[in-house]
């Protein structure tokens, strides 16, 4: 009877042993991820934009802790920076990886050094200079354009046809006839020139 008492206790036993175990195996597999932030040289720590927290130090530097293996996205938000998000990638033998988040081409690896160093790609810039107006802005207009061309050219254009034709030298056309005559082998004829007088009487 003792026996039949004694295999589930001891069943039990195994099984808490073998969660404990699982327990134990999870809390060892877990990693931590760190880096610094690279902020340009006219940003300075003491106007109180980047104050010391749980995760940012002075510095910059940050150490995220306890992380299971997996994939993950660090991004970093900012409101006058900003900066490009990295995708790492911790592998369950606790190697870490780092590239580029390239959403378009997923397959398209950009590998970055480890620990992460993440610089300030360009300040934000919330506000659009007001536009102002421009002459030039009026003529490059397609409207007017198509209204100013034309009449340009029926003004201008007849002077212009004029004053070529009154500059241009003229020409000596020859005779049609003439040319016919030299292409088929003939002679031009000879304009006979007739005198007219008054006779001496001898």
């Amino acid at each position: 009877m003792t026996r039949f008492l004694l295999l589930p206790l001891f069943l039990s036993v195994l099984q808490k042993l073998s969660a404990l175990e699982s327990t134990v195996d999870d809390v060892a597999a877990t990693y931590k991820i760190e880096g610094q932030i690279i902020f340009p040289e006219s940003f300075t720590a003491e106007n109180g934009k980047l104050s010391p927290s749980q995760i940012f130090r002075k510095d910059g530097s940050f150490v995220v802790s306890g992380i299971p293996p997996g994939s993950y996205i660090i991004e970093i938000s900012n409101i006058d920076y900003a900066f490009e998000p990295v995708r790492v990638d911790i592998t369950s033998k606790g190697k870490i990886r780092a590239r580029r988040l390239n959403l378009l081409q997923p397959s398209l690896v950009s590998s970055l050094p480890y620990p992460l160093r993440l610089n300030a790609v360009h300040q934000i810039n919330y506000f659009r200079p007001r536009e102002e107006w421009h002459l030039a802005d009026i003529l490059t207009n397609p409207m007017v354009l198509m209204m100013v061309v034309p009449l340009v050219l029926l003004v201008v254009l007849p002077k212009l046809v004029n004053e070529m034709t009154k500059t241009m030298p003229q020409m000596d056309v020859p005779d049609v006839s003439e040319m016919l005559a030299s292409w088929f082998g003939g002679n031009p004829k000879k304009t006979k020139r007739t005198t007219t007088g008054n006779k001496k009487r001898q």
